[in-house]
Formats: structure tokens, C-alpha cells, sequence
């Protein structure tokens, strides 16, 4: 990521020197449109023929003059701007490699079914961001037909996340109660949190909504043992309303990053209703790939330079491990540690008796004679009380 933050700083420059450029052009001419604004107010209260021809041509020849100087010091303080966009350009260029075709499989999407897979990959990623026009259009010229109970959990998502963005709880609200009982078997806070942020926006209102906020207040009853202190505080806030809650111990109550928390806890939530991630498959898969993609590179590179051409064959296999951070663990791996490969179905880990794991690969190779030598402690041991792990 460090070429990533190289290129920020290039871009970063640029963008202020065109903010500074639209500042001083502004201000430059604003300058010039009150002198000649000046000009033309005095040609027209006092007449051309009363006026003095020579002080009006030396003025007019000086406004001539600053409007002149003007126009060429914004026309260089905007070639220097172009110097800096090429900078970018190289910046790009030092720390970004065009050719990745070395580290990637040529036949990855060689088969229609698997752009299929990709075209499908994408509409849903343009649903979940609320971008149906282009999905649409995706469907259209790719051929790609998508069923309807696909597509109408994506509308209502960004139907109520649209609403609450907007500081609108009714649509979350009436989602929340219909699909009760299944987030209580999630055991998700979502429905209170809503109830919580709903009688805050009321709070908020002031003495005006008191009467309200307490009729409000019966929503919390079906939470009263999960959320008791939460409830509390909540009720507790109520005395300080006549002198406004900004001015009392409860003033968190109003922190306005609660909005985009609801929205969070909501998308995860609906998501987990639906079998769905949180975050998209693409975008996760393409963040994956920018962290992973420069080192690949630069072991192509090495290997390239030591002549060991034979030491990555496979493209659908990395020659190293690519640690890409627990955000991206989503299920569980073992690497055996004696041929240092993963292991599948067909090839699962054992444990031995001393409490070693090992792949079954390894233990077949290990195996002579009908016994085992313990490659990490002395132990022996028959191999076929080694047990098969499950996770």
C-alpha cells in the first residue's frame, strides 16, 4: 500500500493547487470586475464629453494594462498545474506495475460459464451499492438473467438504508418488527437500538415532545431485561428536557455518529437474514488482490532475476503466503506443517497421539514399517490411531 499512499501525495498537492489556482482566480478577477464596474459608472454619471480624454485614456490603458497581466499570470499559474497532473502520471507509472499478466492465470475467464460467474458477481455487487439502473444495463448487454427474489432483497435494503441515511427511522422500524423473532435468534439489539434512536430524535425536540417521548417510552418494555441500564439512562435524561439535553449529563445521548452506527448494525443484521456477507464478495476479492498483487510482483521479479523459472508453475497456487489481515479470515486453514501445503477433503489433517497434527500426505510418508516416529517429539506410535480433525 505504500505505492497507494505515494501516489495520494502527489494527487494530494495537485488538488490544492487547484483549489489555491480557483481561489486566486476568483479573487483576481473579482478585482478586475469592480474596476471596470468603477470605469463604467463614471463614463455614465458624468458623459464621455465632459470628462478629461487624457485621464480617461490613461485609465482605460491601465485597466487594459491589469487586465493583460491578469490574464497571463492565471494562464502560468495553470501551466505550472499541468506540470504538477504530470507528476501524478509518473508517480503512477514508478510505483505501479502495467504489466501484471506474469501473476495472472490466462485462462482465468476463458470459459462462458465463468464470465457468467463474473457478470453475476457484479450486478450483485451494483445492487448491494444501490446502483440499479447499472445493474440493469449490466443484464442487458451481458446476458445475464437475474430472478427476481434475488434482486427484491437488495431494493428493500437500500430502500431503508437510503431512509435512514436520511435520518428516517419508519421504513427500519416496520422492517425490524416484521422480522422480529429471526433477530432475536441472532440475538441482535437492532430493533431496541432503533426504539433508542427514535426516542432520542424526540428528546432532541425539546419540552415540546415530552408527553410523546414518554408514550414512546412503552416500546421498551419487550427489551427491559436485555437493555435495563440502557432504558435508564434513557428515562433518566427526561428530567433534564425543560433545560435541553445538550446542557446536561446526558449530552452523548445527541453525538451524531449514531446515525451511521444504525446503519452499520442494520446492514449487518438484514445481511446475516439473508446469507449474505456484510461486505461484497468483489469488492472484498479486489481489495484482496491490491494487497496482494505487489508482492506477487515482487517475487516475479526475484525470480526472474535468480533464473528460477521453475519454481512457480502454477498460476492457480502462490509461491508464498500472503498475510491479508484478519479482516479477510472467513473460514479456518491448516497448513501442514511437514510439507507445507493446505489440506482439503481428500488429503485432511490427523492428529497423533502426542497431539502433533499433521496432514494425512505426511503421515502416509512418515509411516514405516507400520509405525511412526513423531517428527517433532521421539514418540512412536501405530499411525492408524491417529484421528481425523474436523472444523
Amino acid at each position: 500500500m505504500e505505492q497507494c499512499a505515494c501516489v495520494e501525495r502527489e494527487l494530494e498537492k495537485v488538488l490544492h493547487r487547484f483549489v489555491m489556482y480557483g481561489h486566486q482566480s476568483e479573487e483576481r478577477l473579482d478585482e478586475l470586475l469592480r474596476s471596470v464596474c468603477e470605469i463604467r459608472g463614471q463614463l455614465v454619471a458624468f458623459g464621455v464629453q465632459d470628462a478629461d480624454l487624457s485621464v480617461l485614456s490613461q485609465t482605460m490603458a491601465q485597466c487594459c494594462k491589469n487586465i493583460k497581466e491578469t490574464v497571463q499570470m492565471l494562464a502560468s499559474r495553470h501551466k505550472d498545474i499541468h506540470g504538477s497532473v504530470s507528476k501524478v502520471g509518473k508517480a503512477i507509472d514508478r510505483n505501479f506495475d502495467a504489466e501484471i499478466s506474469a501473476v495472472v492465470a490466462e485462462t482465468v475467464w476463458d470459459t462462458p460459464e465463468r464470465q457468467k460467474y463474473l457478470s453475476e458477481t457484479i450486478v450483485e455487487h451494483l445492487y448491494r451499492q444501490g446502483m440499479l439502473s447499472v445493474a440493469e444495463d449490466l443484464c442487458q448487454e451481458s446476458g445475464v438473467v437475474i430472478d427476481m427474489s434475488m434482486k427484491q432483497p437488495f431494493l428493500e435494503l437500500n430502500r431503508i438504508l437510503e431512509a435512514l441515511r436520511m435520518q428516517d427511522l419508519r421504513p427500519a422500524l416496520e422492517w425490524a418488527v416484521t422480522n422480529r423473532q429471526r433477530l432475536l435468534d441472532l440475538n441482535s439489539s437492532l430493533e431496541f437500538k432503533l426504539h433508542r434512536l427514535y426516542f432520542i430524535s424526540l428528546l432532541s425536540g425539546g419540552i415540546s415532545n415530552q408527553m410523546e417521548a414518554l408514550q414512546y417510552a412503552r416500546h421498551f418494555q419487550p427489551f427491559a431485561s436485555q437493555h435495563q441500564r440502557d432504558i435508564q439512562i434513557l428515562m433518566g435524561s427526561l428530567v433534564y428536557l425543560r433545560h435541553g439535553i445538550e446542557n446536561s449529563p446526558y449530552r452523548s445521548l445527541l453525538e451524531t455518529n449514531q446515525w451511521a452506527e444504525i446503519c452499520n448494525i442494520f446492514t449487518r443484521d438484514a445481511c446475516a437474514l439473508l446469507g449474505l456477507s456484510v461486505e461484497s464478495p468483489l469488492s472484498v476479492s479486489f481489495a484482496s488482490g491490491c494487497m496482494a498483487l505487489p508482492v506477487l510482483m515482487n517475487i516475479k521479479q526475484v525470480i526472474e532475476q535468480r533464473q528460477c523459472s521453475g519454481v512457480w508453475t502454477h498460476k492457480d497456487e502462490l509461491p508464498i503466503e500472503i498475510d491479508l489481515g484478519k479482516k479477510c479470515w472467513y473460514h479456518s486453514v491448516f497448513a501442514c506443517p511437514i510439507l507445507r501445503q493446505q489440506t482439503s477433503e481428500s488429503n485432511p489433517p490427523m492428529k497423533l497421539i502426542c497431539g502433533h497434527v499433521i496432514s494425512r500426505d505426511a503421515l502416509n510418508k512418515l509411516t514405516n514399517a507400520g509405525k511412526l516416529k513423531c517428527p517433532y517429539c521421539p514418540m512412536e506410535q501405530n499411525p492408524s490411531h491417529a484421528k481425523q480433525i474436523f472444523f
